[in-house]
């Protein structure tokens, strides 16, 4: 397993997060241009991988200091970090401190056992994949009917709530801060009064495209892959050439004729 390190300390098991060696500690740098909740997930994924792999407080410990220091190395302020920190702790331990701590091998042991019994990101992906799956089996089993009423309204109402909404998207940018409450005010300075006021106006961000996306293309395009017939250029027609040679008027040297004329005189 690349994620864990298995270790045999006297008939002991112990289990720690795999680092390679060769690897720098980078994660995505906090002077990128990503949004804010982006920088949260980062560290609140590391702190749950750390708790997944260690099996002492004590591994956990460290394991902690190296993702701070990671954070660190990658621009991350002191204070952000620990306001992610005491944020991650205070959902798995209730603790009546202001600042939320593990300090000891009760309170480590009871949030992993917290989190363990949570599904991860990958057991989530596929239990959705597999109840789509399941309910695809079972609508293509049972016979076709005609819609009943109530389907009927419930895709009415559906699109119904979709007609008054107006969801726009862009990509996200640090110099657009204040796109959403300005594309708001706009909208609403505009359309006063009118019955476009009335359509709830919703705008989100997409993440930027990385440069590794941008700069780098594993695959190339389908039409390049299909493999196009080659096209052999017709033979030449050598008998039209001699043809053609032979059409050629024979000529004679102009110093022979004059020589010729010169004898018969």
């Amino acid at each position: 397993f690349l994620d864990v390190v298995l270790t045999n300390n006297n008939g002991i098991l112990s289990t720690s997060v795999y680092h390679k060696p060769a690897a720098e500690p980078y994660v995505v740098p906090f002077i990128s241009d990503h949004p804010r909740h982006t920088f949260v997930n980062v560290i609140q994924t590391s702190l749950t991988r750390a708790v997944r792999n260690s099996s002492t407080f004590e591994i956990f410990n460290n394991e902690r200091i190296y993702i701070k220091l990671t954070l660190l190395y990658n621009g991350y302020p002191s204070s952000f970090i620990e306001k992610q920190f005491q944020n991650f702790f205070s959902e798995y331990i209730n603790s009546s401190s202001f600042l939320p701590f593990i300090d000891n091998e009760t309170q480590f042991v009871t949030m992993r056992n917290k989190i363990l019994n949570l599904p991860t990101a990958r057991q989530s992906q596929v239990s959705i994949s597999a109840a789509t799956a399941d309910i695809d089996n079972d609508q293509t089993d049972e016979p076709q009917n005609e819609p009943t009423t109530t389907t009927v309204q419930e895709r009415n109402k559906k699109e119904h709530a979709c007609g008054n909404k107006l969801i726009v998207h862009y990509t996200h940018e640090k110099r657009f801060q204040t796109f959403k409450s300005d594309m708001h005010q706009v909208y609403d300075n505009t359309f006063k009064d009118t019955p476009a006021a009335d359509v709830k106006l919703i705008v989100g961000n997409k993440n930027r495209r990385s440069a590794k996306t941008e700069l780098i293309c594993k695959r190339p395009k389908q039409s390049l892959l299909i493999n196009k017939p080659f096209k052999s250029k017709p033979p030449k027609n050598d008998k039209g050439k001699d043809d053609n040679h032979e059409k050629k008027p024979h000529l004679i040297p102009r110093r022979n004729n004059q020589q010729h004329l010169n004898q018969e005189a």
